[in-house]
């Protein structure tokens, strides 16, 4: 293995661990800003690497860094019938059992004084904001690392002029069987019009074009029959005219499927770097933010192609969920690729990025044990509470999440299930970079 791969992968994991030492102080602050005793704070899993105490709280770092946890006391209610400093006997059954377990562990870490200080009595509103802390430190990070990419290095945009004018008609198949023009292929319509590489195309049937989205756009609703193309060469206006074919083309909402019959032409356009605004930002943003949502809820689909390619040698695909593992192959194949050091250091920021921005819509699924199941457990306190103020009922009880312990063990399970899949997919049939 090259040393810029092994390189390229331990720059990905450190950059990992500050993003999870990050997200973990979204929620230390606000805890600490409420009062919550917080007795650990550490990044990483499984033994202590290194530690020191602060305070009431230890400081460290685990030997896994796969994640990372804050540790608050008093996270489950006693029961009504509890006084909060004594343990009480264990009930039978085995789901009740496990829960009272828990809850009598939650309640040994509450010393003398600690009352006011465990999670449970905090106010609704303060325990969304602490459990929101963390996800939206990723979404933060991820906003400046990939401001800091389309607005500081830029990125590679398409010109409404044209780059290439292809000379024959090849079909998408024959493109993936590396075929070529032949006598035997008719010429593009673009060849046909005489259009000539830096041209650049300012209206198409009557209509303006102000970027090459707007072209494409208008080439392909258009669809098969003749049109009269606006251009500018040399400074000079021109008029050209020609017919466009119908042809199947990739989808550009979904590269994998075909729109059947669209209009073709035959350019393609000039590519230049540009910085953006931080108003693009905000826009790249929400669109990856709607992509990752989709992934998200398409999970389980993605996980069968995830374990056929693991398993079956299927090809794996390059929108495929994968572990930090892969994440990090993908930052040593970064490294080792034959680009310039300023396009890399740009991808391994934008990897970076998207790293954050995944964790954080991940972690937002409202389910125990993640950070969503919390956010949602206190906007359901804050709904009982509101509802009973406005009925003018008695305030009730503190939302009692220990009686989701079977669901969020039955969690905890399916979620180390799937990071072994991927891990295991991640080594044996890895994403692997186009080119």
């Amino acid at each position: 293995m090259s040393w810029l791969v092994v390189a390229g992968f331990l720059i990905f994991f450190v950059g990992m661990a500050l993003s999870i030492a990050l997200h973990e102080l979204g929620h230390l602050v606000p805890a600490k800003l409420y009062g919550v005793k917080v007795t650990q704070y550490m990044v990483g899993f499984g033994p202590t690497l290194w530690s020191r105490r602060r305070g009431d709280t230890e400081y460290g770092l685990k030997w896994i860094p796969l994640g990372g946890y804050i540790r608050m006391i008093g996270p489950l209610p006693p029961k009504p019938t509890d006084d909060p400093n004594k343990l009480r006997n264990m009930s039978t059954g085995p789901w009740q059992g496990l829960i009272e377990t828990a809850r009598q562990a939650s309640l040994e870490e509450v010393k003398p004084g600690d009352a006011d200080r465990v999670l449970y009595r905090k106010l609704w509103w303060q325990k969304v904001i602490i459990f929101s802390g963390g996800p939206a430190m990723n979404f933060l990070l991820a906003f400046v690392l990939f401001a800091v990419v389309l607005m500081g290095f830029g990125i590679s945009v398409a010109k409404p002029v044209v780059g290439e004018v292809s000379k024959c008609v090849v079909t998408v198949a024959e493109q993936q069987k590396g075929k070529g023009c032949t006598p035997a292929h008719r010429p593009t319509p673009a060849a046909l019009a005489g259009l000539r590489v830096n041209d650049k195309i300012v209206s198409f049937g009557g209509k303006p074009v102000n970027s090459w989205d707007d072209a494409t756009v208008l080439i392909r609703s258009h669809g098969p029959g003749p049109v009269a193309i606006g251009i500018e060469r040399d400074g000079r206006p021109m008029t050209l005219n020609t017919a466009l074919i119908g042809q199947d083309r990739p989808s550009l909402d979904d590269p994998t499927k075909l729109d059947k019959n669209v209009g073709f032409l035959g350019v393609s356009p000039v590519f230049v770097v540009e910085r953006q605004s931080p108003a693009y930002v905000v826009g790249f943003m929400w669109d990856l933010i709607k992509r990752t949502a989709s992934a998200l809820a398409h999970m389980p689909q993605k996980l069968v192609g995830v374990w056929q390619a693991a398993f079956g040698g299927a090809e794996r695909a390059l929108d495929s969920p994968q572990s930090v593992v892969g994440a990090g192959r993908l930052g040593g194949q970064i490294a080792a690729s034959a680009i310039p050091l300023e396009n890399k250091v740009a991808g391994f920021i934008q990897l970076l990025a998207g790293f954050n921005l995944a964790v954080g819509m991940f972690n937002l699924i409202p389910l125990l044990p993640l950070d969503g199941g919390q956010i949602a457990g206190g906007l359901w306190e804050g709904v009982k509470r509101g509802y009973a103020r406005v009925r003018r009922r008695p305030t009730p009880g503190h939302v009692d999440i220990a009686k989701l312990l079977p669901l969020t063990y039955a969690m905890a399970i399916v979620l180390v299930v799937m990071g072994t899949l991927l891990i295991y997919a991640d080594i044996v049939n890895p994403i692997r970079l186009p080119g």
